[in-house]
């Protein structure tokens, strides 16, 4: 029979068809659950899975294209994130094109963090050191848990390792960071649509466990209350430190460096006896402020000998410039009124340990860093019997846990104290 209709009518009558076709084609899709298949790689068998999904949600007309993610180790690793794609696809989710490199990707999710400058500055060291030189090349869909669990063991065996190839091998704790790191990428990689599921949050993963973390943590080098009493003697009386204040409220208030740094005469309330710590210097630019690591303020008691030491270091500042002794000027400021490097403090406290090594009486004084001298202070009050609450709220630790973990090294002392005033008690002494 001859075909009816001229050729134009004829050719309209087959692209119909075609779309009709079309259109069955992508309903079957719509309603297809999606396919798990195995392939062959260097490494052994690999899986992968493949579903149909809208080239864009929000333009149904655009149609659909096929999704594929691989390099799973198991069929049933393929399957659980088939079934996470699924569920994204049911939600009219938008499934991104080529997949990023970790490294291209890590600059990218470092760049949309809102955090303290310190904070994302280690967050870029860690991938700097870490992460990038190992890892980075690679498609953030094709690292499977298997391949950073040898990144891990990598590191603890030979640390960094990059075109200078600089460190040694890694503690657990400095290895843990970086995973946190690595999976917080990850994490977000997952919301971009990147992968569907988490590889370094799988078992198979193996980061380093707190036990692990526990058992190399350093001991903190502490002085005793002799030990520091005698060095801040020194410190005042003979070497006529012109730094000696600092050190002391440091000493005497647990309080942080950046944040001594930034108090201002007007957080010195004489009549109550209290300082307030609303600020603290910024590491990252240390010309700047911010908030203190908490993000609270906190009000602490200090004692007549500390007021004592503040109110000698003001007159000494005033004798420079009144400007200098004015409510808003920082207390621990420069000769012109602006705020200390952290760093150079830091220095410049490692520079007088040298100097009081060299006393007879204190050559055998452990070495204790500036931050050390934090930690004196908390675990003299700890050893005292002063209640773990009152040195959290001294500290400005967040939590209780942050500051029982820190000076676990304490809780001996403190039983013993506790069993012996409990029998005192008992005893009627």
């Amino acid at each position: 029979m001859a075909p009816r209709g001229t050729p134009a009518e004829r050719a309209a009558d087959a692209a119909e068809t075609s779309q009709k076709a079309q259109a069955r084609r992508s309903r079957t899709r719509r309603r297809g659950r999606g396919s798990i298949q195995s392939y062959q790689t260097a490494a052994g068998k690999r899986w992968r899975y493949q579903i149909w999904v809208p080239v864009d949600p929000e333009q149904p007309d655009l149609g659909e294209k096929k999704f594929s993610r691989g390099g799973f180790s198991t069929a049933a690793d393929a399957d659980a994130a088939l079934q996470d794609a699924l569920k994204r696809r049911d939600q009219q989710e938008k499934f991104g094109g080529k997949v990023p490199t970790l490294g291209v990707y890590a600059d990218a999710w470092v760049e949309g963090l809102k955090l303290a400058d310190s904070t994302i500055a280690g967050y870029n060291k860690i991938i700097r050191n870490h992460l990038r030189p190992q890892l980075g090349h690679y498609p953030l869909d094709k690292l499977t848990p298997t391949r950073i669990a040898r990144h891990y063991r990598d590191l603890e065996q030979h640390g960094r390792k990059d075109e200078q190839d600089k460190g040694g091998p890694l503690s657990a704790n400095t290895v843990h960071k970086a995973h946190v790191v690595l999976g917080a990428i990850l994490d977000a990689a997952i919301e971009d649509g990147h992968i569907a599921t988490n590889p370094a949050k799988r078992k198979a993963a193996k980061a380093p466990t707190t036990s692990q973390m526990r058992a190399e943590k350093p001991e903190l080098v502490t002085w005793t209350a002799d030990q520091l009493a005698a060095f801040l003697a020194w410190d005042r009386d003979e070497l006529q430190d012109e730094l000696f204040a600092l050190w002391w409220v440091i000493a005497n208030t647990g309080m942080r460096r950046s944040e001594a740094l930034a108090l201002k005469w007007s957080d010195v309330n004489i009549k109550t006896s209290q300082v307030s710590i609303r600020r603290a210097i910024n590491t990252e630019d240390w010309t700047k402020t911010k908030t203190t690591k908490t993000g609270n303020a906190r009000v602490i008691d200090v004692d007549a000998a500390t007021l004592k030491a503040i109110a000698s270091y003001k007159v000494a500042r005033a004798e420079l410039s009144f400007e200098l002794a004015r409510a808003d000027a920082y207390i621990f400021g420069d000769d012109d009124g602006q705020p200390r490097s952290p760093d150079a403090m830091t220095s410049r406290w490692d520079r007088r340990l040298k100097w009081a090594v060299k006393v007879k009486r204190f050559e055998h004084l452990p070495r204790v860093t500036l931050k050390g001298l934090r930690h004196t202070h908390a675990t003299i009050l700890m050893e005292l019997g002063v209640p773990p609450k009152v040195v959290q709220e001294r500290l400005g630790h967040s939590t209780i846990t942050t500051t029982m973990n820190i000076y676990s090294h304490v809780t001996p002392t403190m039983q013993k104290n506790a069993v012996d005033r409990f029998a005192s008690r008992l005893a009627g002494t």
